[in-house]
């Protein structure tokens, strides 16, 4: 996949469907973009699991911190990355040991690595590299608010 450009419809699915959002990179400093990503997914009704080994076992934002994606005890449907892009290819690859595997990775601002998008993709998982998933919430709306072309109810 050309990760250069995403469709709309493509990211407003991944952000649709998940519902259990793992946040690799989640900081205790609410200065820290990946702190108010992290309260923002919660605002809009993700269930958010922080992974941060050096924070494990403590809480962000009333979420208990999990040291790694293996440690988490339910199905996650998307890991959103806030690491170095020199990083990626080791979370690509616990992902990858996960069961079930998440639907999709997404990676934010800065953050890419086309050969280990590569190796999530052959097993299934959508990668989104390079963008600030905030940025994109608003498809979520339209593909839920879409407008309603049939015929007027009468009240």
């Amino acid at each position: 996949m050309n990760h250069d450009t995403y469709l709309n419809d493509y990211l407003a699915e991944i952000l649709k469907s998940a519902h259990n959002v793992a946040v690799v990179g989640a900081s205790t400093n609410d200065h820290r973009p990946s702190h108010w990503i992290s309260g923002f997914l919660l605002g809009k009704g993700y269930r958010v699991f922080p992974v941060n080994p050096a924070h494990a076992g403590g809480t962000i934002l009333g979420q208990r911190v999990y040291a790694s994606l293996s440690d988490i005890p339910e199905p996650i449907d998307l890991v959103d990355v806030f690491r170095r892009s020199d990083q990626l290819d080791q979370i690509v690859e616990e992902v990858l040991t996960m069961t079930p595997h998440p639907k999709a990775i997404w990676c934010q601002l800065g953050v890419r690595d086309d050969a280990a998008a590569a190796r999530a993709e052959a097993a299934g998982i959508k990668m989104v590299m390079n963008r600030a998933l905030v940025s994109e919430y608003p498809l979520v709306y339209e593909l839920t608010h879409a407008p309603h072309h049939g015929p007027a109810h009468a009240a």
